[in-house]
């Protein structure tokens, strides 16, 4: 059975920074391009970046670009996202998924092609 885990959320001062981890099990990362993406309460879900070991390519919203990274662990089956420079507007639910469609990121993300979301883990932003 495929399940991701998102977890490391928590509530940050603007400004700051903070790690989420993506554990994935029942599958091969590397075989797959892995999205996270974000949902403020009242938004649809919007793609935040998007990393292919395939390419060694990651796509970056223009929003997060400059300011997140991303990072695998291939030991613990699991891809951090690191989140500097944080801004109020970045609270959400994070969530990693899976790409079911391409093995490599395409430049837009659109969450239909993707599968096997986790529960998410909460970012709050706030003084």
């Amino acid at each position: 059975q495929v399940q991701f885990v998102e977890s490391g959320g928590g509530l940050v001062q603007p400004g700051g920074s903070l790690r989420l981890s993506c554990t994935a099990s029942g599958l091969n990362l590397d075989d797959y391009a892995i999205g996270w993406f974000r949902q403020a309460p009242g938004k649809e879900r919007e793609g935040v970046l998007c990393v292919s070991t395939r390419d060694a390519v990651t796509v970056y919203s223009p929003f997060v670009e400059g300011r997140f990274t991303v990072s695998r662990d291939k030991a613990k089956s699991t891809v951090h996202l690191q989140m500097n420079t944080l801004k109020p507007e970045d609270t959400a639910l994070y969530f990693c998924a899976a790409n079911l469609m391409r093995t490599v990121c395409s430049p837009i993300l659109r969450s239909y092609e993707y599968d096997y979301w986790g529960q998410g883990t909460q970012l709050t932003v706030s003084s």
